[in-house]
């Protein structure tokens, strides 16, 4: 058995991936011809995650507060299209922050993955992640203006497919908010989702979303070194298909 790291990449060299649709590629064409006769075949799936389940799902919002992460993962979310997950706090690169200490954003999200989480498997698993990813400051620049299977069968899937995370800001940069109106972030995430999420699909709201904060947000501080900076979120999508939060065509 392969253990090392080293021998994992020699075994791999001289392992033949088996295509799931029917396809290998050669460069960057698609080969019907050169298909591998041990693959597996199925018909592409349609392009948008189901969402006629009884309910959309469930979004828990943690505003910098004690919890246990089992509180969230652990329930059955079988009835449910997707689950989301708010988190508003302060934070470092990878990190990020609760009353009694920081944690990796991972030792919350593993709990969704794989076998932990069955009943929310090829389902949406969205994180909204407002907090400082490190403390650099953007200067800014001068520029012209169901599952993926059908129901009753069984298909395996990575256990970080469907996963989308939604950073308020890039790695290493500082997270702004304005102390009346809230996060630059989380204003505009709202303000889109109200214009936008029964029409939009969630890639295209979160496009606007950066749109909007790249654009429309300046910091205004008498701090020296603090004034007139910009801020860009983050987009990290291992989604799989196209996340609309109706379930019309």
């Amino acid at each position: 058995m392969a253990n090392s790291r080293e021998e994992k990449q020699a075994a791999g060299d001289f392992t033949d991936a088996k295509p799931v649709f029917g396809w290998t590629t050669r460069g960057n064409q698609f080969d019907d011809d050169k298909m591998d006769v041990d693959a597996k075949l199925v018909d592409m799936p349609d392009f948008r995650y189901r969402m006629d389940y009884p309910e959309v799902g469930k979004c828990v919002i943690i505003n910098n507060k004690n919890f246990d992460p089992s509180t969230v993962s652990l329930e059955d979310h079988t009835k449910r299209a997707c689950f989301a997950c708010v988190l508003l706090s302060h934070g470092d690169n990878g990190v990020i922050y609760g009353t009694d200490g920081c944690f990796k954003i991972e030792e919350l999200t593993c709990g969704f993955k794989g076998n932990r989480c069955r009943s929310l498997a090829g389902k949406p698993k969205l994180f909204f992640i407002q907090a400082c990813r490190g403390d650099e400051l953007d200067s800014g620049v001068e520029a012209d203006s169901a599952t993926d299977a059908e129901e009753g069968s069984l298909q395996k899937i990575p256990v970080e497919a469907d996963f989308l995370y939604a950073y308020s800001t890039a790695p290493g940069f500082y997270s702004w908010r304005n102390t009346q109106n809230g996060s630059w972030f989380i204003q505009s995430l709202c303000q889109v989702l109200k214009q936008y999420g029964k029409t939009h699909d969630m890639l295209h709201i979160l496009t606007q979303v950066n749109y909007k904060v790249a654009r429309g947000y300046e910091s205004s501080s008498n701090v020296p070194g603090f004034n007139a900076k910009k801020q860009i979120p983050c987009i990290v999508s291992m989604l799989t298909k196209a996340l609309y939060f109706s379930s019309g065509k």
